[in-house]
């Protein structure tokens, strides 16, 4: 393996942005694609009710909720270790086909479990895409853009957070839920013209990294055991015994995916990597409860407690902006300090407040609303920058494996988080405890771990990957 640290970044004319003409076909391209993947997440919530009381499947309802989630990991994996050997091209494409092909079975589903079938597919196709995506801005866009494309991506969630809920449920009422998923599958076509020409001038990497095929398995496994505690979360009579043994098995197949160092937050890129997975976990599982505690405590409609969704949104993709144009002049560790902070300070208000009210207190819906919000800055500051310091260790032979690194941190830490929380709820509701307290609290306890990994992530050395015992550092600090 070439143990060469200098990143293979083109250079650029100061005066550049995204959207000049020498980007502008791949950003508009990366930027559809990231906003169909959203509009689909959002859209498939939506009319997820439907379609299960259609297929009379309502057995697997949260079975099609968990399948993309963890074969996203997969797809994760063997996206990285294809490009680290060939190139994004054919991972690029590879995903997008994929993508489509899960939806188009989804669409044309004539039982629910086809449909879940369909949406495995789907979320191999899915989590490749993102590793896709990342792999070929660290290639095409000089280290100075790369936080605006970034930055693009979380705004790509902004109209779908904003009209996804209601154009899903008009296009279901209209022409049938099968739509949502089939009519996806045009838009990916027409983003896959305008980012496949970019993908094919990029060469091959010269010096291939031949990563153990063995990953794949590892990531089968921490794919399968996550999905055992989705599917005991959904309370399908596993025990809690068995909830422990699939939380080791995670752990012991992730571990071989990860920078050495990542589960003891080593300092450098392992505490970045860290941090992601623990900002995701921590801010996801306190949404993943919001609107239900804001209509089962302080008595909101789903429309009314959904507009916190909506603020969350634009608030989130303002504060990547805003991160974004600060550039160089905030650091990435003070940025990932100040982020894990917010989201820290604003979940452990989301908790106190349900407290209060879960002991009797007047404590008006707005407040737990504009706390949630509040988190919703701290990941938007400091959620694209793990990717641009992830990407400014990368070299042309671990891109792909770093890059998937990340979004494995991401997706495995939401997941575990969910699947946490629905056990710590179901437990508090057999001992007669109010349930709501004791998940927040659960978020808290994940915040905390978030800071500590945070204000290691700041350091100037770290470990890319070592399978072989050699290292990589981080790359050169940030200037305040």
């Amino acid at each position: 393996m070439s143990t060469s640290t200098t990143p293979s970044t083109p250079a650029s004319d100061p005066r550049e942005r995204i959207l000049s003409p020498a980007y502008a076909a791949t950003t508009v391209g990366l930027f559809s694609l990231i906003a169909f993947a959203a509009f689909e997440a959002m859209a498939v919530t939506t009319v997820m009710p439907t379609v299960a009381r259609s297929l009379d499947g309502f057995d697997y309802y949260a079975l099609s909720f968990a399948a993309p989630f963890a074969s996203g990991v997969v797809g994760m994996v063997a996206a990285g270790m294809w490009s680290d050997r060939r190139g994004p091209l054919v991972p690029l494409l590879g995903s997008m086909v994929t993508f489509s092909v899960g939806l188009a079975i989804c669409g044309t589903a004539v039982t629910m479990e086809v449909l879940v079938v369909g949406r495995v597919v789907q979320g191999l196709g899915s989590g490749a895409l993102v590793v896709a995506a990342y792999v070929l801005v660290g290639l095409v866009y000089p280290p100075r853009l790369q936080g605006s494309i970034f930055a693009a991506f979380a705004a790509a969630w902004v109209l779908p957070a904003l009209f996804g809920p209601g154009l899903a449920a008009l296009v279901a009422s209209t022409l049938g839920w099968r739509w949502v998923f089939l009519g996806i599958v045009v838009l990916v076509a027409v983003a896959a013209v305008l980012v496949t020409p970019t993908a094919r001038r990029q060469p091959a990497p010269e010096s291939p990294t031949a990563t153990p095929r063995s990953r794949l398995a590892w990531a089968v496994l921490a794919a399968a055991a996550v999905l055992a505690l989705e599917l005991l979360g959904s309370g399908t009579g596993l025990t809690l015994a068995a909830a422990a043994l699939a939380f080791v098995l995670v752990v012991v197949g992730v571990r071989p995916l990860l920078p050495a160092g990542t589960l003891t937050g080593r300092p450098g890129l392992p505490s970045v990597i860290a941090t992601r997975g623990l900002l995701a976990a921590s801010f996801f599982c306190a949404e993943a409860y919001i609107v239900y505690v804001l209509q089962e405590r302080w008595d909101l409609t789903p429309g009314q407690a959904g507009i916190a969704l909506t603020c969350v949104g634009v608030v989130w993709a303002t504060s990547s902006q805003a991160s974004s144009r600060l550039g160089e002049r905030v650091a990435h560790g003070t940025a990932f300090r100040f982020g894990t902070s917010v989201v820290l300070v604003g979940v452990a208000a989301i908790a106190l407040l349900v407290w209060l009210r879960s002991r009797g207190a007047d404590v008006p819906a707005l407040a737990p609303i504009v706390a949630y919000v509040f988190a919703s800055i701290g990941m938007g500051f400091a959620y694209p920058r793990t990717g641009v310091s992830m990407l400014a260790s990368a070299t042309d032979e671990d891109r792909g494996f770093n890059s998937a690194a990340l979004t494995v941190a991401d997706s495995l830490g939401a997941a575990l988080a969910l699947s946490v929380s629905g056990i710590v709820y179901a437990a508090a509701a057999r001992g007669g405890l109010d349930p709501f307290p004791v998940v927040y609290a659960l978020a808290v306890a994940i915040g905390v771990l978030g800071v500590v990994a945070g204000a290691r992530a700041g350091t100037s050395t770290g470990v890319s990957r070592d399978d072989m015992g050699a290292e990589t550092p981080l790359g050169q600090p940030d200037r305040p």
